[in-house]
C-alpha cells in the first residue's frame, strides 16, 4: 500500500501543471528592522531550530548506538540545524538565490526523517538503506526549482511532493505496521507541529494583524523547533 501512495502521489504531481514560486512568497508580514537587522524576528526566531538540532547531534549517541540507525539521526539533525542557518540568510534578504539555501537542507531533512520511521516501524536495515537515496531525491527536488527557476519556468512540484509526502506516508506508516499511539505520542506531536507551523506559514500576515507583535512567520520557526523538539524526545524513548 505504501509503493501504491506513492506512486500515486508521484503520477499526480508529475500531471499537475508546472507549479511557479509565487512572487510575493518574500514579501513577508513583519518587516521591522531592529538593533540594526532586517526582518529580526523572523531571523533570530532561527534559535530555537538551531538549538534543538545542535541538542540532537550531541546527544545521539546517547539516543541510541545502533550504527545503521545512527547516520539517519546524524543527516536529520545536521540539517535540522543547517535550516536554521539557511534561514537566518534568507531572512536577511528575502530572495530565491537565497532561498534555495534554506529549502536545500529541509528538504533533506523531511527525507531523512522519513527514514528514521522506516527504520523504527519496518526494518532498521531498509531505512538504512532508503537513508541516501532519499536525502539525494531531497536535494535534487530543490536543484531542479532552482535550475528550472533560472530558466524563467520555475516548477516546484518535486519539492512539494518531498515535503508533503512524509505528512500522508508517516501516519500510513504507524498504522500499518501497528504502532501504539501512546508509546509514539512525541511523533504525533510532532507532525501536529508541522501542520500548525504551515498553518501559521499561511497566515504569516492576519496573525500578525491581530498580536501586533509576532508574525506568523515566525510563529512557523518556533513550532517548527517544537516539533523537532518532540521528534528528539521520540527517539529517545
Amino acid at each position: 500500500m505504501i509503493l501504491v501512495v506513492v506512486a500515486l502521489a508521484c503520477l499526480a504531481a508529475a500531471l499537475a501543471p508546472p507549479l511557479a514560486q509565487w512572487a510575493s512568497y518574500h514579501d513577508f508580514a513583519d518587516q521591522r528592522r531592529l538593533l540594526g537587522i532586517p526582518n529580526l524576528l523572523d531571523v533570530v526566531s532561527n534559535g530555537a531550530l538551531l538549538f534543538v538540532g545542535v541538542l540532537g547531534l550531541l546527544r545521539i549517541r546517547a539516543i541510541t548506538d545502533d550504527p545503521q540507525l545512527l547516520p539517519a539521526g546524524r543527516v536529520f539533525f545536521t540539517c535540522i540545524a543547517l535550516i536554521a542557518i539557511g534561514s537566518v540568510y534568507y531572512h536577511l534578504a528575502p530572495s530565491n538565490d537565497r532561498l534555495v539555501w534554506d529549502r536545500l537542507p529541509m528538504a533533506a531533512a523531511f527525507m531523512a526523517f522519513l527514514a528514521l520511521v522506516i527504520c523504527e516501524f519496518i526494518s532498521i536495515r531498509a531505512g538504512a538503506l532508503l537513508l541516501l537515496p532519499l536525502v539525494a531525491l531531497g536535494l535534487g527536488s530543490v536543484g531542479y526549482w532552482h535550475v528550472t527557476e533560472l530558466q524563467g519556468r520555475g516548477d516546484l512540484r518535486p519539492y512539494a511532493l518531498v515535503q508533503f509526502l512524509p505528512f500522508v506516508l508517516v501516519p500510513l506508516i504507524m498504522w500499518l505496521y501497528g504502532a501504539r499511539l501512546v508509546e509514539n505520542r512525541q511523533l504525533i506531536w510532532l507532525l501536529v507541529c508541522l501542520v500548525l507551523a504551515k498553518i501559521f506559514e499561511l497566515l504569516d500576515a492576519p496573525v500578525y494583524d491581530v498580536t501586533g507583535i509576532i508574525s506568523g512567520h515566525t510563529l512557523k520557526h518556533l513550532v517548527s523547533a517544537l516539533g523537532i523538539y518532540y521528534a528528539y524526545r521520540w527517539l529517545r524513548k
